[in-house]
């Protein structure tokens, strides 16, 4: 039987990226609900990786399993690297993402493509059953763009332009985005731990 990493998210889109990016380990993926787990987690700390151990540390703590657990998101230089560890709560908890990309073109109307920088960032963090810990991070630079493109990915990826490939990263392929995005380098990195 293959051994199981628990992976810390109830988002479908975020697993189909995890289990893709981590296919060739000989490790069972599974979502805290197929783990069964249902517990409720108080994200409240300051950086990405302290949220992405909150999380990783008390599924393991439940289970007693390998959990790997991200926290992640967007940070605008232009709004002082806001909506940063707030964005999946940016605007408001229920918040879909159509409108969550709108305002923010909205507000950077205007705003002059140097000006308009900006990174995905993403912690990983692994608690493992011996109580030991390991946290990795993964980046990738772009510009907010000029609208909303792209039908792949998920969250911010229509409004993140990457200049380099001359599209947003809701435009790249799915397996294109998961070499080169932050979850994706985050998780190569963290691959090489395990």
């Amino acid at each position: 039987m293959k051994k199981r990493i628990i992976f810390a998210t109830g988002n479908e889109g975020k697993m189909k990226e995890v289990r893709m990016i981590l296919a060739d380990m000989d490790y069972e993926i599974v979502s805290m609900k197929e783990a069964g787990v249902e517990i409720e987690i108080i994200e409240d700390g300051k950086t990405f990786e302290e949220n992405a151990l909150i999380k990783a540390t008390a599924i393991m703590k439940e289970t007693g399993e390998l959990v790997l657990a991200d926290d992640s998101g967007l940070e605008i230089d232009y709004f002082d690297k806001a909506p940063g560890v707030y964005s999946a709560r940016y605007l408001g908890e229920d918040t879909p993402y159509e409108v969550k990309n709108r305002v923010i073109l909205e507000r950077m109307e205007g705003v002059a493509e140097e000006k308009r920088t900006a990174r995905f960032v993403c912690a990983i963090a692994a608690a493992f059953p011996d109580g030991m810990t390991k946290t990795v991070r993964g980046t990738i630079e772009g510009i907010i763009g000029y609208e909303s493109k792209g039908e792949n990915g998920f969250g911010y990826d229509p409004i993140f332009y990457l200049p380099e490939y001359g599209c947003t990263s809701a435009e790249l392929a799915p397996e294109e985005k998961n070499k080169i995005s932050h979850r994706g380098k985050a998780l190569q990195k963290m691959k090489e731990l395990i």
